[in-house]
């Protein structure tokens, strides 16, 4: 993972345990480039401006200080999910049961998306949480993101990590000091069903600054499991986006790994984003698609009748949550959700972050397809 030219590197951390357990995070000093070192979270405050500014990054394990007692190593794979060869989309297909079997996983995908014991509250901040905010989730994911690519997570991980936390924020109000703590515990429990090597306790229990016990760790991951009565496989975004994308890459006149790799970038910045917790899983990938393919030929209707029957909805069903993820990638709202945008800019994503987006998608692209 690439090094900020201008590396954050955090204060000693205080002795006292009741200050620790008071503020998960420290305050950060402007250093000049160091080796990477270990990071917690950003300060959770109230400030709506407070960011992945804040975060810096964090030594890997293998950087760590040979004293230690405790020197986990995982060898973590990196991301490569195969699709099925035989799947071919034709455009005179007229809904989805003409469709190859990929439809039929993706009918079911679609009828557990919509079971409310797999949906968050849209609103559960304003519900159910008392202590904490909108900008604290969005601190909270982002550095779930650096984690991820610091440990060399799979994407599915970070998807369904945050598919458990705002579960578990819809029903379980929780001070401010605990909110890394249902994170790493999240993240602890997505690892073990998406890796094939999950970190240790220990890397997570590491990776907050040791803020938090193994016993504490053990204990939160109790409680997430209780409330998901030990159902942790869920639909995602991510699943979405690999069965849809093979309609997007029918007859396409450009090239394929760009139009995937900016569809996973606009759909990471939803996935981080309070307000996209109004839209289901597959809308958010279909949207995310529609909107890649804007981008990258703006003058193209985006959408097409394949894409329409493979994923079920219409231009207009998508508009809301397009332009949702419209106005992130143009930073009309929200943070800079700065971390995201640096792991897009990296060259083996090709650089999809650094695209520029016309500042209106035209009204006639919601209408319906008529070839």
């Amino acid at each position: 993972m690439e090094v900020d030219q201008e590396n954050l590197v955090p204060l000693t951390r205080s002795s006292s345990q009741s200050k620790k357990r008071a503020s998960v995070t420290h305050s950060f000093l402007l250093q000049p480039p160091l080796a990477k070192k270990r990071v917690v979270l950003g300060e959770l405050t109230n400030s709506p401006d407070i960011g992945s500014d804040q975060n810096p990054k964090y030594r890997s394990k293998n950087e760590r200080d040979p004293s230690s007692k405790t020197k986990p190593t995982c060898e973590l794979k990196e991301e490569n999910k195969q699709e099925p060869n035989d799947i071919v989309i034709d455009e005179s297909f007229g809904d989805l049961n003409k469709c190859s079997y990929s439809s039929s996983i993706y009918d079911h995908l679609r009828s557990l998306e919509i079971e409310e014991k797999r949906r968050p509250l849209p609103n559960y901040m304003e519900e159910v949480q008392n202590d904490i905010k909108v900008n604290m989730r969005e601190i909270l994911m982002e550095w779930l993101l650096e984690v991820t690519e610091e440990y060399k997570l799979v994407s599915d991980t970070l998807y369904l990590t945050v598919s458990y936390i705002d579960r578990f924020l819809s029903s379980h109000a929780i001070s401010r000091n605990k909110l890394q703590l249902l994170g790493v515990s999240c993240m602890l429990i997505a690892s073990k069903y998406e890796e094939i090597t999950p970190p240790h306790i220990d890397d997570f229990c590491y990776i907050t600054d040791n803020s938090y016990t193994k016993e504490e760790v053990v204990e939160m991951e109790k409680d997430i499991l209780k409330l998901l009565k030990f159902e942790i496989g869920t639909p995602t975004t991510r699943n979405f986006l690999r069965i849809i994308m093979r309609a997007a890459h029918e007859k396409c006149k450009y090239q394929d790994l760009q139009l995937e790799f900016l569809s996973c970038y606009l759909a990471e910045l939803s996935l981080l984003d309070y307000g996209c917790l109004h839209f289901l899983p597959s809308i958010v990938a279909s949207a995310a698609i529609f909107l890649s393919r804007f981008m990258i030929q703006p003058k193209t209707h985006p959408w097409s009748k394949a894409l329409q029957c493979y994923s079920g909805y219409r231009p207009i069903d998508l508009k809301r949550c397009v332009l949702s993820i419209h106005a992130l990638h143009l930073n009309r709202r929200g943070s800079s959700l700065r971390a995201v945008r640096k792991k897009y800019m990296q060259h083996k994503f090709k650089c999809v972050a650094m695209l520029s987006s016309p500042s209106e998608v035209p009204e006639w692209y919601f209408k319906d397809v008529d070839e």
